[in-house]
């Protein structure tokens, strides 16, 4: 993957006591999205306005769980394999037009189209003719997206989805006004020529500076928006937001909060702590010496202290990772994922050298290839690595050497398995620990590390097509457990959302996921 972890703000702006009770919330993009097009505002900066202004078949409830939005209802038959949506015959979009199964189909066959080159495309190939379609060797006819009237749309999967209503929710499944979109194919691009379907219209977009949205009348549910205006700043530095909301000017910080703030701010009543569904990681190239020998890599993973770097280096309340997948996903038997597969990789200086020794006399190595860690340029970046080989020095008796590099360098070489050993990081496209984990099957372009096993392929093909629930739990714990131990990836810490907040603003949806949900948000 792929993305970004993005910052926030909130303010409340006190209206005159003569003019009218409008109440607005202030918040921080932090930068420019990608796109407001659905089908390629494919990161957390554009899913903050993505999820506000459109809405899905599904949206994300207060238990984070996919719950009815622009879909009242949907029938699922007796094999898993058809889904059929009844649209809300109220459901418009913010220029009155009414929001149709033919909006759907054309938006996800659009996302599908490898014309497009949607980095979401991905996420729908459970979709009977999805893959074919996206690679080029099939074609739209042969999706299985059908409108059955004005109200009734049908999906067909190639397998049963236990996770299909979760991936759902993810704001690039929302609907696309085909004949607006079909007039002006840069409908997107600008404020006077976007239409929206969700809680939100895009009112103002001054590119690169900020955005205002204003509740949107022809939203089905707009009795429940009670935020009347929504004013987005691009304001990328974490202290300086932090000093506007001390005097004042904002009603929240960003997320996260700078490292140096963090002890002197984590007890105060406006601290927030909360889940965010990913983690900071670190890829080892196998196609590369010496990280082609498995227990090298596991010397390498049982040699960093994870509790001392989040206790005394990233110092942002992160919890440190002993898996892969993000504590907060709850299976079939109500237990969450990660408590449930445990620890799976531990600190263990002493067990590190041995494997190393091990290592080295498999490869006949008399003396360890030169190692570098390729880090991105920026300080918190660079902090993490130094710490990271000073570690390595200690507890491992290596020297390995470090390398800075901007990002679009970085992330394009690291695609390309350029770099021997890597930072990383991932955050969940949806609230399932199948999107974690497919990310390494072998060839799979989020992998970036060479490391292939047929065995956690099956696991990872089979889950996804399993019905019984708890099987499918199983297979992707039985994954987890092969990952951790074949070591292609060192784990470092899971990501929070950490921010302050003023006590007037409540009812904002803040999901592990990382989609902020301005829907039922009040302001006293």
């Amino acid at each position: 993957m792929k993305k970004t972890l993005l910052s926030l703000s909130l303010c409340f702006f006190a209206a005159s006591p003569i003019a009218s009770a409008e109440t607005t919330l202030y918040l921080n993009n932090t930068e420019e999205p990608t796109s407001l097009n659905p089908s390629q505002g494919f990161n957390l900066i554009s899913w903050e306005s993505l999820n506000n202004l459109v809405e899905g078949l599904v949206r994300l409830d207060a238990q984070h769980i996919a719950a009815p939005a622009a879909a009242q209802s949907w029938d699922v038959s007796a094999d898993g394999k058809t889904y059929t949506f009844k649209l809300r015959p109220e459901a418009k979009w913010s220029n009155g037009d009414p929001v149709t199964a033919e909006d759907f189909v054309y938006a996800w066959t659009t996302m599908l189209d490898p014309a497009t080159a949607s980095p979401a495309a991905f996420l729908a190939y459970d979709i009977v003719g999805a893959k074919a379609f996206n690679d080029g060797s099939g074609q739209a006819s042969g999706l299985g997206l059908k409108a059955l009237n004005t109200h009734t749309l049908e999906v067909q999967l190639a397998n049963p989805s236990v996770a299909f209503l979760n991936i759902l929710t993810n704001p690039n499944f929302a609907p696309v006004n085909q004949k607006i979109a079909q007039a002006n194919p840069k409908w997107h691009a600008e404020a006077n020529s976007y239409v929206s379907n969700g809680p939100f219209s895009l009112k103002e977009w001054n590119h690169a500076q900020n955005m205002v949205f204003t509740k949107n009348p022809h939203y089905w549910d707009a009795s429940s928006v009670k935020i009347d205006k929504v004013e987005w700043a691009m304001v990328n530095d974490l202290n300086t937001s932090y000093q506007m909301y001390r005097t004042g000017e904002l009603d929240a910080t960003p997320s996260p909060i700078p490292a140096a703030l963090y002890d002197r701010v984590k007890d105060a009543k406006d601290f927030h702590n909360l889940p965010q569904a990913g983690s900071y990681f670190f890829r080892l190239n196998t196609k590369m010496p010496p990280f082609q020998n498995q227990k090298i890599r596991q010397a390498f993973a049982q040699a960093v202290n994870q509790a001392d770097m989040v206790n005394y280096v990233i110092k942002q309340g992160r919890l440190p990772a002993y898996g892969f997948v993000a504590p907060g996903f709850t299976g079939p038997d109500g237990k969450d994922f990660r408590e449930t597969s445990g620890n799976l990789v531990s600190t263990d200086a002493a067990r590190a050298k041995d494997l190393l020794k091990q290592g080295m006399q498999e490869e006949s190595y008399t003396e360890l290839p030169e190692v570098t860690l390729v880090y991105i340029n920026n300080p918190t970046d660079k902090r993490i690595a130094e710490t990271l080989q000073n570690m390595y020095k200690e507890n491992l008796g290596v020297d390995i050497k470090l390398q800075s590099m901007e990002s679009k360098v970085f992330y394009a070489k690291q695609r390309g398995l350029e770099l021997q050993f890597s930072r990383s990081s991932f955050v969940n496209d949806y609230a399932d620990p199948y999107n974690s984990l497919e990310s390494f099957v072998t060839g799979s372009s989020m992998n970036r590390t060479g490391w292939s096993n047929a065995e956690y392929d099956k696991l990872i093909a089979d889950a996804g097509v399993e019905a019984d629930a708890q099987v499918r739990w199983n297979k992707l714990l039985e994954a987890e457990k092969i990952l951790m131990n074949e070591a292609p990836i060192v784990p470092l810490y899971f990501y929070n959302q950490i921010f302050m907040q003023k006590d007037n603003v409540k009812g904002i949806l803040r999901h592990p996921v990382g989609y902020i949900d301005l829907k039922h948000a009040t302001k006293d």
